[in-house]
């Protein structure tokens, strides 16, 4: 709850700020609406899973300039984290793989640091759908291995419980990049998305190459 209250906050002094910025002289070029793609490597490391996979995304939204270097918007889009499998310590014990893709909403801002360069920001509400399984209950297996009688000690799930629903928490991000115009831009992004349900606490991350086109 207190994430989407945030975001609605964010969103609504963004719309608020709208007739103000669009009133300046001199900045009109970064106003207006844009979509991007995104494309890298996704990683998750919790409970049973500690895989990586490729992961995507697009977002598409509308940015007012606050000045010639500064312009905050909102954001929408569509992300697709892959899919992760469990750890070897769990391999041969018929754990689904885990599964994270869903909807976003936020907010997003583009500074310049000079007339090519940027930073940017992004965070809002992750809409996801999630499958995958946690651990409901376990055992500690031991083996004596080598000639003095080396103990190893794993801990292993003797049951778990499947889940396939659906999550809303946050995502947040940040990146930095070169604008080749006002139009078109590429850029290095690194984006957290948090998504959990019953007994799963996903946080998978996405590092990822970007680019952008504004219109």
């Amino acid at each position: 709850m207190k994430n989407t209250v945030l975001a609605i906050a964010l969103a609504a002094a963004s719309l608020a700020a709208a007739p103000a910025l669009q009133a300046q002289e001199g900045n009109t070029g970064n106003n207006g609406f844009f979509i991007n793609g995104n494309v890298g490597q996704a990683s998750l490391s919790k409970g049973v899973y500690d895989d990586n996979d490729t992961g995507f995304g697009v977002n598409a939204g509308y940015r007012w300039a606050f000045t010639p270097n500064v312009a905050i918007g909102l954001e929408g889009g569509y992300t697709d984290l892959g899919k992760y499998k469990a750890k070897d310590t769990f391999s041969g014990l018929g754990l689904p793989e885990a599964k994270i893709s869903g909807w976003t909403l936020g907010v997003d801002g583009h500074f310049n640091i000079n007339p090519n360069w940027y930073i940017s920001a992004r965070g809002g509400l992750f809409r996801a759908d999630v499958k995958g399984a946690y651990a409901t209950a376990g055992y500690t297996a031991t083996n004596t291995n080598g000639a003095y009688g080396t103990n190893t000690t794993t801990v292993v799930p003797a049951g778990y419980t499947y889940v396939d629903d659906t999550s809303t928490k946050y995502y947040a991000g940040a990146g930095f990049g070169y604008d080749f115009s006002s139009n078109l831009s590429v850029g290095l992004n690194y984006d957290y998305y948090k998504a959990d349900k019953q007994g799963l606490y996903y946080g998978p991350s996405l590092v990822s190459v970007s680019a952008e086109y504004r219109f």
